[in-house]
C-alpha cells in the first residue's frame, strides 16, 4: 500500500449554472479527494475513518470500490449520519455549506485508527480538516503521526483552515503542532496568510521549513505554485483551462503530488505534475467527477512541453 489518507468523507451537493436550484450530487471530504485523485494517478491507496449507515455513505463505498480505494478501514456507524455539504457559486468562487454536526466521521478517534497499516504504507495523509471535526478526530491524527513517524512512514498535511469549525487561534495550534509532525506540508495560500500572519510565499515556505518540514508544497490558486524543500525552491505556473469548478483543485493537487512522489522520489518532479493535474480537474462540476487520470495529466504535460520547445 502506497497512501493511507485519513479524514472525513461528505456527500457532496454542487449548485449547477444552469436550472436555479438545481444540484448535482457528487462525493467530497478533502482527503476522500485525495485519495481518489492519488488512485487516479496509479497509487494503491487505502482510506480510514467512518460513514453513515445511509445512502451516502453507501455511494463513497460504490465509488472507492470502482476508484480501487481500499474502504476496509472505514467503519459503519449504526446511527450516525454521513456528512453533507452544499457547493454554491458566486463572484468570488465556490461558497460551502455544510451539515455535518454529529457525523460518523466526527466520532472517530485512536481506538479506530489501523494500526498495523500505518506501519506497511509509505505515506499517512491528513489535514486541518480530519482534525477540526471533534477533539477525537484531531487525536486520531495525531497518534497515527506518531505511529508513522516510529516506523519511518512519511506524514502529509494539508493545512486545509476551515473557520466555520473551530477559531483561528485553536486551529493555528491545533494545525502548526500537526505540521511540526509532517514530512511534506501542502498549505494554500489563503489559509497560510492567516495561520503565519504572513503574505509572502517565500516567507511562508520558509515558515514551514522552519517547522521541519522536508517538502513544502505552497499553492498559490491561479498562481500555480510554489514548492521549497530545506536545499532548493522552484515556483510552478498554472497551465490555461477553461476553468468551472475549483472544489477539489487542491484535494487533486494532494493526490497527485504524492502519487508521484512516491514514484519518483523527487518534490520538483511531482510538483510539476501536480500542477498539471489540479490544472484539469477545474475543468467539470464537483470535487470527484474532474479529476484527471494519470493518461490525462502524461497527454496534458506533452502538450505543453511540444509547446514550449517550438
Amino acid at each position: 500500500m502506497d497512501i493511507l489518507c485519513i479524514g472525513e468523507p461528505l456527500g457532496e451537493f454542487n449548485a449547477t449554472r444552469g436550472e436555479a436550484g438545481s444540484f448535482l450530487f457528487g462525493l467530497g471530504g478533502d482527503t476522500s479527494n485525495c485519495a481518489i485523485a492519488a488512485a487516479r494517478q496509479g497509487a494503491k491507496v487505502a482510506y480510514a475513518g467512518a460513514l453513515g449507515d445511509d445512502s451516502p455513505g453507501r455511494s463513497f463505498r460504490d465509488a472507492w470500490k470502482q476508484e480501487g480505494v481500499d474502504d476496509r478501514f472505514v467503519a459503519t456507524h449504526p446511527t450516525a449520519p454521513t456528512g453533507l455539504y452544499f457547493v454554491d457559486h458566486g463572484p468570488q468562487g465556490h461558497v460551502f455549506s455544510y451539515l455535518r454536526a454529529g457525523s460518523a466521521a466526527s466520532l472517530y478517534g485512536p481506538r479506530d485508527l489501523p494500526r498495523d497499516l500505518i506501519g506497511k504504507v509509505k505515506v499517512v495523509q491528513a489535514s486541518g480538516i480530519s482534525q477540526a471535526i471533534s477533539a477525537s478526530a484531531c487525536d486520531a491524527v495525531f497518534e497515527a503521526f506518531a505511529l508513522a513517524r516510529s516506523q519511518g512512514v512519511l506524514t502529509a498535511y494539508d493545512t486545509n483552515l476551515r473557520l466555520k469549525l473551530w477559531p483561528l487561534t485553536r486551529a493555528r495550534a491545533i494545525i502548526h503542532a500537526a505540521c511540526a509532525m509532517a514530512d511534506i506540508v501542502l498549505p494554500g495560500l489563503d489559509d497560510a496568510t492567516q495561520l503565519t500572519g504572513l503574505s509572502e510565499p517565500d516567507a511562508i515556505v520558509d515558515y514551514y521549513l522552519g517547522l521541519g518540514a522536508k517538502v513544502v508544497a505552497l499553492t498559490l490558486g491561479h498562481e500555480g505554485s510554489l514548492v521549497a524543500t530545506p536545499d532548493r525552491r522552484e515556483r510552478f505556473v498554472p497551465i490555461k483551462v477553461d476553468a468551472i469548478d475549483a472544489t477539489g483543485a487542491g484535494d487533486c493537487y494532494d493526490g497527485a503530488l504524492l502519487a508521484e512522489f512516491i514514484r519518483t522520489g523527487d518534490a520538483f518532479t511531482a510538483a510539476a505534475y501536480a500542477n498539471v493535474a489540479a490544472a484539469l480537474s477545474t475543468q467539470g462540476y464537483g470535487a470527484v467527477a474532474p479529476l484527471p487520470r494519470r493518461a490525462d495529466v502524461e497527454a496534458r504535460m506533452a502538450q505543453e512541453a511540444e509547446a514550449a520547445s517550438r
